[in-house]
């Protein structure tokens, strides 16, 4: 199989790549973490295509009078987008799916301390109340657990984190205001666009700042090896 840091082929019956000497276990978290990578960067180009359209929309609206304001018309208009946001929140779900594996591997393969038990891993973002601050906690430990770290960079790291978990959350409510509001009138029209586009913009940002996350620990997990690894066999 093609080595997953540099490509080289390596033997079956080889655990080590003769290459650039990665090991057969990060090969397979490397690719976990590369195919959550390019998921969560399809869902920022969708959430930013979805902005920049409704910023576009608004333009039409911007002109418009109460008097030639047609409700029906612009509810049919909406509706896709509408859609595209219930579609990507399936799209997260999925997502969502694969990062949890990837992340079991990462708290596994991070030498700690941890402060929280392993199966937090799943059960922070299942148990409600929880889910609202143990995942990115857990998240940060795990990055800066990874790497040897200064002061100032386990504060960026943990910006990074905060400023992902933040956007995902706001980008969720507004989603949800969003595919929830009305059109009644042409003030509730340009406020429901308005919040459409907030809401595309903080997803297609905490889908950035995810990204960042995971390409950060995956490379650390990536380069460090083990001392038992590194150890040579008798």
């Amino acid at each position: 199989m093609p080595c997953a840091l540099c490509g080289d082929i390596i033997p079956a019956e080889v655990i080590r790549c003769p290459a650039c000497g990665a090991w057969a276990r990060r090969r397979d978290f490397r690719a976990v973490g590369v195919a959550v990578f390019m998921l969560l960067g399809f869902n920022a180009f969708v959430a930013l295509g979805s902005g920049i359209s409704l910023l576009r929309l608004a333009h039409p609206l911007r002109g418009a009078t109460h008097d030639n304001y047609d409700p029906a018309a612009t509810d049919r208009i909406l509706a896709p987008y509408a859609d595209v946001f219930t579609i990507s929140a399936i799209m997260a779900v999925v997502t969502g799916a694969l990062y949890l594996t990837w992340l079991w591997r990462a708290y596994r393969q991070s030498p700690g301390p941890h402060r929280h038990h392993r199966a937090w891993v799943l059960l922070g973002w299942l148990c409600p109340v929880v889910n609202l601050w143990l995942p990115p906690r857990m998240v940060y430990e795990i990055w800066v657990n990874s790497g040897r770290y200064r002061t100032a960079e386990r504060q960026a790291a943990g910006l990074v984190v905060a400023g992902w978990w933040v956007c995902a959350l706001l980008g969720l409510l507004l989603g949800r205001a969003f595919t929830h509001g009305s059109v009644d009138t042409l003030a509730d029209a340009r406020f429901d666009v308005h919040v459409g586009v907030a809401a595309a913009a903080f997803q297609a940002l905490a889908a950035t700042l995810c990204m960042a996350t995971v390409f950060q620990i995956t490379r650390l997990q990536c380069l460090s090896v083990t001392p038992s690894a590194s150890a040579p066999g008798p």
